[in-house]
């Protein structure tokens, strides 16, 4: 498997080598040269298996070449031991032919563990037989940020640096990031917004001289592990809910930064039983507005219920737009340097009609996330304010004869202020995680201002 960049300016890489680079070095996004398609009979072969060896035949050929197959099988029993469900990704019913993929069942409570058990082990195992040393630098806008420390706060050949928004995450997801007591674990609380964090990891890695000096890698799901790791799955669900090329199962995901609802294109894109995607968005509707609209317009932040999708440059959506304009990097190049500098992107007629038979999109302010809450609760079923979101999603496009899932991305215990406004009831976290709020935090607090990030990155490294 090779892998190009969605700017076209960039050398073609091996899977090991887009592991640690992870943006690409004329600023894209890698993708696979060519997806791999599984044929019919190959579906049905891999139906009936558990996640774990579902996980290694779908993930199998993206690796194949730079990790030995045993190794490879391995690493992904190893990740999926830490999840606390004996099927890693349970699918449970919720009402009239929806139901709900639980992610949280990881270390941290999100989807996140889901890819970043996975990416710190194959870092362990790629950085060992290199005989390298590399420093993450990475932005979340909540769970990204655990998950990638608990991945990796126990590689002796990775130190990791986190940005997060300065008082724009869940209290939990800030303290399961600053209380790491870890050796190669640091903190940066950013005064300003997730996209300010995003485009401050984007500016370090666009330093070549400092990028080099530093080995920096990234754990967003810029880097392309991240992508295949969740691709898996889309694949499960579908497969296990009887999905099939005449009866695809559609899904609703909740998202900000496009990484998970791309990873279901992907799934689609190799033959799985995929149908509709539905997209759901908080306040910050730019996925949204744009399906509808066919212009991808930038407008403030707004602080919500649901900060992981908090967002309003959606990264991973160039990986997408390299397909919808024919993978033309130069092409691609030329729209995110017309969107960095205006904030707003058009697309023609003939590309939104390619778009939306991909999608459909919907957004739900904090009322109306809060309503859908109450209501689920009332319905025995406890959600989070981005499960939430994409329940109301999935409502709203539900098809009769169709099975909907609904990727549920975080446990309830990981926004209680949210549930509790919503249900009157204050979520308990797991045991592992009962004394969160008496653990000492460790973060340092920045302004957004590159400069002084490397400096600090030096300082540390």
């Amino acid at each position: 498997m090779r892998y190009v960049s969605t700017r076209g300016a960039a050398p073609e890489l091996g899977f090991a080598d887009v592991l640690v680079a992870g943006l690409a070095r004329d600023g894209g996004l890698y993708v696979p040269a060519e997806a791999p398609i599984f044929a019919a009979d190959e579906w049905e072969r891999l139906r009936p298996m558990a996640y774990v060896p579902m996980a290694i035949e779908v993930m199998w050929p993206f690796v194949e070449g730079d990790i030995e197959r045993a190794d490879f099988e391995r690493i992904v029993a190893d990740t999926y031991s830490t999840f606390s469900a004996p099927d890693v990704t349970p699918i449970t019913p919720l009402t009239n032919g929806i139901h709900m993929l639980e992610l949280w069942h990881g270390p941290t409570l999100a989807f996140k563990d889901v890819a970043l058990q996975l990416v710190g082990r194959l870092f362990d195992h790629v950085l060992t037989k290199r005989d390298e040393h590399v420093f993450i630098i990475g932005a979340t806008s909540g769970d990204t940020g655990s998950a990638a420390i608990d991945g990796v706060k126990n590689c002796e050949r990775v130190k990791i640096c986190i940005m997060h928004p300065a008082g724009r995450t869940s209290e939990v997801q800030r303290r399961q990031m600053t209380t790491v007591d870890s050796p190669n674990v640091f903190n940066i609380a950013i005064e300003g917004t997730f996209d300010d964090c995003q485009d401050l990891v984007k500016t370090l890695f666009a330093d070549e001289e400092f990028r080099d000096e530093m080995r920096l890698s990234a754990v967003n799901s810029i880097n392309w592990a991240r992508v295949m790791a969740q691709v898996v799955y889309y694949c499960y669900a579908s497969l296990h809910l009887g999905g099939s090329a005449e009866h695809p199962v559609d899904f609703t995901v909740p998202t900000g930064n496009f990484g998970n609802v791309y990873a279901a294109v992907i799934a689609k894109r190799m033959g799985a039983p995929v149908g509709r995607l539905i997209i759901a968005s908080n306040s910050n509707d730019i996925l949204t507005r744009f399906v509808d609209s066919g212009v991808m317009r930038q407008t403030g932040v707004v602080e919500t219920l649901s900060p992981s999708m908090d967002i309003q440059v959606s990264s991973n959506f160039e990986r997408f737009m390299f397909d919808v304009v024919g993978r033309d990097g130069a092409e691609v190049a030329s729209r995110m340097a017309e969107f960095r500098s205006t904030g707003e992107i058009a697309f023609s007629p003939v590309e939104m009609a390619d778009v939306r038979n991909w999608f459909a999109a919907a957004s739900f302010d904090d009322d109306e996330t809060t309503h859908l809450m109450a209501k689920a609760f009332a319905n025995g079923v406890t959600l989070d304010p981005h499960t939430a979101v994409a329940v109301g999603a999935a409502k709203r496009f539900a098809r009769g004869g169709t099975e909907m899932v609904v990727v549920g991305t975080a446990h309830p215990a990981k926004f209680p202020h949210a549930v509790e406004r919503a249900t009157g009831v204050h979520p308990q976290l797991p045991a592992h995680l009962s004394d969160l709020f008496e653990r000492p935090e460790h973060f340092d607090v920045l302004p957004v201002d590159p400069e002084l990030i490397k400096k600090y990155v030096r300082r540390i490294s």
